[in-house]
């Protein structure tokens, strides 16, 4: 079974190798029929709205985090007209080996533990 994964792993590393290789040849593509006043004026235009595009990123970020504040002492959510900041109550979290030790002499606490279905996330191996 595991070997099995392993070559799926393999085959997606492949599938994503593949990808990227496309990416740069299209990449070449694009670079040979540019001039290089094309290029330099991609460059300038690049510059250009580099500088502004931080400004506006900028104020999202404060904007948001304004937003976020001020929905949490609202303590509901808050519709506008094409955003929604939507209000989660904080996750409770309990100390994983200090409440299993104290099963070992209350087992009956272990009827309210509820473990949720294992996931997968699928990293990249730093090579």
């Amino acid at each position: 079974m595991s070997s099995e994964i392993t070559q799926m792993l393999d085959q997606l590393a492949n599938f994503q190798a593949q990808r990227d290789v496309l990416n740069i040849q299209k990449r070449e593509l694009i670079d040979q029929i540019l001039t290089e006043e094309i290029k330099a004026r991609l460059e300038e235009i690049e510059a250009e709205f580099g500088t502004r595009m931080e400004a506006v990123e900028e104020n999202i970020a404060l904007m948001e985090e304004e937003i976020k504040a001020e929905v949490i002492n609202h303590g509901a959510t808050v519709k506008g007209t094409f955003l929604r900041a939507v209000w989660n109550r904080g996750r409770v979290s309990w100390d994983t080996r200090g409440i299993e030790r104290y099963a070992q002499s209350h087992p009956e606490v272990l009827g309210f533990r509820k473990q949720g279905m294992p996931y997968v996330s699928i990293t990249k191996i730093q090579i």
